[in-house]
């Protein structure tokens, strides 16, 4: 009983409802020259929710899973069409396969730890049937991603459960996006700092279309930390491979990119491999244990489970219009990943492990010195 209310107790306080921290944007770091979304997160893309589910218990459980539903309505019956690339490959995304032979997505998108992808899956799957209009339902594409949190989590414990899934799913709310300690982001570990879940959006000019793209990610990854080009790392004297050639550069990120902009799966695949130069902007490496993934979707329109014609010809964006939209994922990916180490906090877990935040003192007076915030 102690586990359940406790449990809960940490559920309610992240579901997705807007963190009192201020986040870096605010206090006058700008990255980038596109405006952001109102929310400056993934839910600026119309009808995009997000749920989290925190689980903190004891000394040794600091993990969790977070949820990203393209629309409100039934997404098996109402696909979106989207895409997914691979960056490195070190890493356990379900349903990759059908995506990529298929062009779409017909359930949400559910990030968690790599033992609980199975318990996350089945609830998924649980919830995705349940829903009306599936009563019929008996395959289902359930798409699911991870990052290894085994540093300040009992992973082998695998305390997600899929009960805790279907929760996440169904208080998936729009508006602010809770960032840092909560969701699939509470045990992360980004540049030898407290890593968590990161979000950023861009909207475009009204003469270029006036898209928002939204991205959410997952950091578990090493490097060399750059914020807007300034080499916080170097100067903070901690990064990757600084005195040993060790595994400090493993860990995995998970993006996920949001548009409105009518595209299909081809041109969605083109906007996810642009993230990944979001993420190099940081100073990622995708080292050889790291699982670093974009799944890329439109909510433009959307592709019927049972289609009653036998032709579909959705209005597509034109190829030559779609490099604002690569800008757009490209700023708002290297923003999503550093607003995940800022708004993160100090970490103790497994074992007594212990993972500091990044000293924001420390930070604000290196970007300062790098001209890339006012004194």
């Amino acid at each position: 009983m102690i586990k359940i209310s406790v449990a809960l107790f940490g559920w309610m306080l992240c579901l997705g409802i807007c963190a009192t921290a201020q986040r870096p944007r605010d206090m006058g770091l700008k990255i980038g020259v596109l405006p952001t979304g109102t929310y400056n997160a993934i839910t600026d893309v119309k009808g995009v929710k997000v749920g989290q589910l925190t689980l903190t218990l004891g000394d040794s459980i600091r993990t969790g899973a977070t949820a990203i539903l393209p629309h409100e309505g039934n997404v098996f019956q109402e696909k979106v069409p989207a895409a997914i690339e691979l960056g490195n490959g070190f890493g356990k995304l379900a349903g990759f396969s059908q995506v990529e032979e298929l062009g779409n997505l017909e359930t949400p998108i559910v990030l968690t730890n790599t033992l609980s992808v199975a318990a996350a899956m089945t609830g998924l799957i649980t919830w995705t049937l349940a829903q009306k209009g599936n009563e019929n339902v008996r395959s289902v594409n359930a798409i699911v991603g991870e990052t290894n949190d085994s540093y300040l989590n009992d992973i082998r414990g695998r305390h997600v459960q899929p009960t805790d899934v279907i929760k996440a799913l169904q208080n998936a709310q729009s508006g602010p996006v809770t960032e840092g300690n909560v969701g699939a982001g509470t045990g992360t570990v980004c540049f030898g700092w407290k890593g968590g879940i990161g979000t950023a959006s861009r909207v475009l000019p009204k003469q270029l279309g006036g898209y928002t793209v939204g991205v959410l990610i997952q950091s578990n990854f090493g490097g060399v930390l750059e914020i807007a080009g300034a080499p916080v790392g170097v100067e903070l004297g901690k990064y990757s491979f600084k005195e040993t050639l060790d595994k400090s550069g493993d860990g995995s990120c998970m993006m996920v990119v949001a548009t409105d902009a009518p595209l299909d799966a081809r041109n969605l695949k083109r906007l996810a491999k642009r993230a990944l130069l979001g993420l190099g902007k940081t100073g990622g490496i995708m080292a050889n244990g790291s699982g670093d993934y974009v799944i890329a979707f439109s909510t433009a329109y959307r592709i019927p489970h049972d289609a009653k014609t036998a032709l579909s010809m959705p209005t597509l964006l034109p190829n030559d219009d779609t490099s604002p939209l690569f800008l757009a994922v490209i700023e708002a990916t290297e923003e999503a990943i550093i607003n995940s180490l800022l708004m993160a906090k100090t970490t103790r877990g497994y074992r007594g492990n212990v993972v500091e935040e990044l000293p924001k003192e420390k930070v604000w007076e290196i970007l300062k010195k790098y001209g890339k915030i006012k004194p």
